[in-house]
């Protein structure tokens, strides 16, 4: 059986997998059993790391686009169901490449690193920090009461940005460019809301 938990006397847990058979004499009756113990924690904790890796940035830990392709289809069900909104937000950092050119290809993903942190403080803990790729992040924000909470989250992040990024004992200073899109005034679907944020962030 799989799911199984083994726990010894001084209370140490393992993760098991069990099997049995059964054990017969000569005439063919069941005379005892055997049962096989496999210690499956190292697979187990391996698989939970291998499913997180594949729902998540490898630079920085936030969600990557599949986790929140999943997470905006559930936010889209719950704002149906308590009748509120769902904001999404592109966010790309200005003039990247030339940051990135000039202080080198670590220090700059130091320099996402120091953005998604702040990114992340602005937000309530059920809403979603996502890097979207290269320097764009996209943020969801899960049953907002009107679409006023969502360019008020944008003028948070614009301000959390500005004070100077400190990289390898170098201030740096980025600002940022923020697409909004509400569903449902700006999208009825998924796709069309994060369609719609990506495009007000290029306008």
């Amino acid at each position: 059986a799989a799911d199984s938990l083994l726990v010894r006397r001084d209370g140490y847990e393992s993760a098991i997998e069990d099997s049995s058979a059964p054990i017969h004499n000569r005439d063919g009756s069941v005379a005892g059993a055997v049962i096989v113990f496999h210690d499956v924690s190292e697979s187990r904790e391996m698989a939970r790391k291998m499913a997180h890796l594949a729902q998540h940035d490898s630079l920085n830990g936030l969600p990557n686009r599949l986790l929140l392709a999943e997470r905006l289809s559930q936010a889209i069900g719950q704002a149906c169901r308590h009748k509120k909104q769902v904001g999404v937000l592109f966010v790309d950092l200005d003039d990247f490449k030339k940051i990135n050119d000039s202080l080198g290809h670590a220090m700059g993903d130091e320099l996402l690193c120091s953005v998604a942190r702040r990114l992340s403080a602005c937000v309530r803990t059920t809403d979603t920090v996502c890097r979207q790729g290269g320097d764009e992040f996209v943020i969801l924000l899960a049953e907002i009461e009107q679409q006023q909470d969502a360019a008020q989250i944008a003028q948070k992040l614009l301000a959390s940005a500005a004070p100077p990024h400190l990289i390898d004992r170098k201030a740096v200073h980025v600002t940022l460019s923020i697409g909004i899109s509400v569903y449902p005034d700006d999208g009825d679907t998924a796709e069309r809301s994060m369609q719609n944020a990506d495009t007000a962030m290029y306008y």
